[in-house]
């Protein structure tokens, strides 16, 4: 396995680097730019940062998530920690402890000798032993695979190729008469091409080492399934019991296993059995695999879809004389690719109409006809198609009492298309697990646990709120009213929240209608304008 992902490593890498050398090459023979100072220095940059990145992330998980490092993992675990390192050649890595109800876990550091491993309150709280076992094995994966030096390493290779791309452009407006300025231009135009490509590329890579880690783990606690039902809780939020009370005395103890690119964790916990309903786990599979949306959001996520790591996972089952935890054998009833489209549409109307809008002015400002006019007839359909959106992702639809489960299983959602809902449940911690500038919170119903996403229109407005009034939240009842959306982490954006009988409003609906009637007053005066001069 390991001779495999490093193969696999190795090519990628040459690859990126093979893209860059090429790049190099044709700038020492078409032009005169020297970019070698350039690269040194961003390779000096890069090599320093790689080297003093762990000692800063320590601090900001001291001072920003409250972490204490050096906490005692639970014998059995702590055990099995240090059998994994024992076969592995590797340190014991240095384990931190977030106080924080929603389970998390993810590592960081240099290599496989300065790993740092941290876990929250709620993976003691809502998962069971086998679990968290193989989460943390999870997590040993990527570091026993060297995966924060090999992403770094393909990581410079895009940093290099944007910083190509803004020196040709910046020398090809400043020396316009140089008679290589045409091939400098084009040179920076393919950097930039090359710089999108690449980063792709190191998320296919991303993606590929996440599989790896999850074999690592397998082959670790010779018990797929519990990685696999770990899966389900922490990514999908699937459970009908209360938490854990086996592992509350963890409260008294002084590369995450999802992706976190918008901070919004994920959690769940178990049922009383350890099980959870292999119908409702199917349910939840529908979105991921029938939403062509899921698919756009796996291309640019640096982890792959949860349904596709459980199928991989549950492949594995028989080798270790276990059932496969879960087979998606559901057939969809209808296409969704023409709702994808129409989507699609919506979305990018805006946009185009705002290009559009501008050529039009412009041609018009040409040919000295009534710009105003024309400028409030376009803002006016600028106004429209961005009031369509609008309504797409905040549909007026009554809020619908729902639980977690119930939106789990909606096919028909993405971050466009919106279903208002009603939750009750309890606030168990912070959106982003610790963070204390984070005003997001996980709700638990009797059914599962979702992110709720607290979004003001003043950003000041919610970090104070994080600071100074979200902790009243925590482990309180709350009933909240919102649009779940899916994009592809499930959240509900807070319209209201209700908590000991007072309600907590959102402003950020009313606020962006009441930008679109500033709009449209805006396109009217520029429409009656010239009449009444």
């Amino acid at each position: 396995m390991k001779k495999n992902l490093l193969g696999i490593s190795l090519l990628t890498i040459s690859g990126l680097y093979f893209m860059l050398a090429a790049i190099i090459i044709l700038i020492a023979l078409l032009t005169d730019i020297p970019v070698l100072y350039g690269i040194v220095i961003s390779i000096i940059i890069l090599i320093v940062q790689f080297l003093i990145s762990p000692w800063l992330t320590d601090l900001s998980m001291k001072w920003f998530y409250k972490a204490k490092f050096g906490y005692k993992l639970p014998d059995n675990i702590n055990s099995f920690v240090e059998e994994v390192c024992k076969q592995n050649n590797m340190n014991f890595p240095k384990i931190g402890y977030i106080d924080d109800g929603a389970p998390n876990a993810f590592t960081y550091g240099r290599t496989k000798n300065d790993a740092r491993v941290v876990v929250t309150r709620g993976i003691f709280e809502l998962l069971n032993e086998d679990e968290i076992k193989a989460v943390i094995g999870h997590e040993l994966g990527h570091a026993a695979h060297y995966d924060m030096l090999f992403m770094t390493v393909a990581q410079l290779v895009p940093l290099l190729l944007y910083g190509i791309y803004e020196i040709c452009m910046d020398s090809e407006k400043s020396s316009s008469n140089n008679k290589n300025g045409d091939y400098t231009a084009l040179i920076g135009i393919v950097a930039y091409v090359l710089y999108v490509i690449s980063n792709y590329i190191i998320l296919m890579l991303s993606r590929t080492r996440e599989y790896y880690a999850d074999s690592f783990s397998i082959e670790a606690t010779k018990n797929p399934n519990s990685l696999a039902s770990a899966l389900v809780k922490i990514g999908y939020g699937l459970t009908t019991a209360p938490t854990n009370p086996k592992h509350s005395a963890a409260r008294s103890n002084a590369l995450g296993i999802f992706d976190a690119k918008t901070s919004k964790a994920l959690i769940v916990s178990s049922q009383d059995d350890g099980q959870i309903s292999k119908d409702n786990i199917k349910q939840a599979m529908k979105w991921e695999q029938w939403n062509v949306w899921a698919k756009w959001y796996e291309f640019n996520s640096t982890h792959p879809l949860i349904s596709k790591r459980l199928l991989a996972i549950s492949s594995r089952s028989r080798d270790f004389n276990q059932e496969p935890y879960i087979t998606f054998d559901l057939k969809p009833t209808e296409s969704y690719v023409d709702d994808f489209f129409v989507e699609l549409l919506i979305n990018v109307l805006p946009f185009l109409s705002f290009i559009i809008g501008i050529i039009v002015c412009a041609i018009v400002m040409a040919n000295e006809g009534n710009f105003m006019v024309t400028a409030g007839i376009v803002l006016l359909i600028i106004i429209l198609f961005s009031f369509i959106k609008f309504k797409r992702k905040y549909s007026s639809n009554p809020f619908k009492p729902s639980t977690v489960r119930d939106l789990l299983s909606e096919v028909k959602v993405s971050h466009i298309t919106s279903i208002p809902c009603s939750l009750e449940g309890t606030i168990i911690g912070r959106g982003n697990p610790g963070c204390i500038f984070n005003e997001d919170f996980v709700i638990k119903d009797d059914s599962g646990i979702i992110f709720l996403d607290y979004n003001q229109p003043i950003n000041i407005v919610n970090k104070i709120f994080a600071l100074f009034k979200s902790p009243e939240y925590f482990e309180k009842r709350v009933k909240v009213n919102g649009w779940y959306r899916r994009s592809p982490v499930p959240y509900v954006e807070l319209k209201t929240i209700e908590i000991d009988g007072q309600i907590k409003k959102v402003y950020t609906y009313k606020f962006i209608l009441a930008l679109y009637v500033i709009g449209v007053i805006i396109a009217l005066g520029l429409l009656i304008a010239p009449f009444m001069i």
